[in-house]
């Protein structure tokens, strides 16, 4: 009986281990695939990404990569999903790691993002670029897209239930539509602030795209020092007041 037991440990541990060995070696495959797919991207752009072209530099016949990624869209969307996680973490890293001040923690997570996309500038141009023809989106993209605007909402978040928080006046027209993104978004942040995170979301990844896509040239130096003092900027007019201001949040601003 003892013997039998043995026998059964022993054959469960050998079919655990060559499971194992089987989940690594999908794993190492498909990120050979991803890898190789990136490679494309810089090389050719996202539009003429080609299953048949990966496969072949990795020595693959097709019919054996679709068994990992079974179109061009789902490997394009694995891509995405984890360019929109890697630059989500960089930003939510710089939001735990930053100092208290609203408009500081604002700038360091901005900055994350920026450096972030100075290091995958194809990956960037992927997720915040042109839109790739005859590809849509499925709602897996949904929540890795949503994690660095969810940081800057923490971060405004932080500040109105801290030091407070000033946004510019909300037009009158514009309300309902704050109201309604504010629902969505923020329901427990003043709406004019809501709508003034979204158009300050907006010109942060302007100036990046700007630097990354060449806008810039002959035109701006110092980008370091032009991009830290712009969000820092643009932080404030949005509403953060920086610690042991006197910004608070007005009532007609609620």
């Amino acid at each position: 009986m003892n013997s039998a037991n043995d026998g059964s440990r022993t054959g469960g541990g050998t079919s655990g281990t060559l499971r194992g060995a089987r989940e690594r070696a999908r794993s190492e495959i498909t990120a050979a695939i991803k890898d190789e797919a990136r490679t494309q991207l810089a090389a050719e752009g996202a539009a003429k990404l080609s299953l048949r072209a990966v496969a072949r530099e990795l020595g693959m016949v097709s019919s054996a990569l679709y068994r990992y990624f079974p179109s061009r869209d789902e490997l394009l969307t694995a891509l995405i999903v984890d360019a929109y996680d890697s630059v989500g973490a960089a930003a939510e890293r710089a939001a735990g790691l930053a100092d208290a001040d609203p408009v500081e923690r604002w700038t360091a997570v901005c900055t994350a993002v920026r450096a972030w996309a100075l290091a995958h500038t194809h990956e960037y141009a992927l997720i915040y670029g042109s839109p790739v023809p005859g590809y849509a989106a499925p709602q897996t993209t949904i929540e890795p897209a949503s994690r660095v605007g969810l940081t800057l909402i923490t971060v405004a978040r932080d500040a109105h239930r801290g030091p407070g928080v000033a946004p510019p006046p909300l037009a009158a027209e514009l309300r309902p539509e704050a109201e309604r993104m504010a629902a969505g978004l923020a329901a427990d942040l003043p709406p004019a602030l809501v709508a003034s995170l979204v158009a300050a979301w907006s010109q942060v990844f302007g100036l990046i795209s700007f630097e990354l896509f060449g806008q810039f040239t002959r035109i701006v130096e110092d980008r370091d020092a032009f991009f830290a003092q712009s969000v820092a900027r643009i932080g404030r007019d949005a509403g953060l007041a920086p610690a042991g201001s006197a910004g608070v949040l007005h009532r007609e601003y609620a």
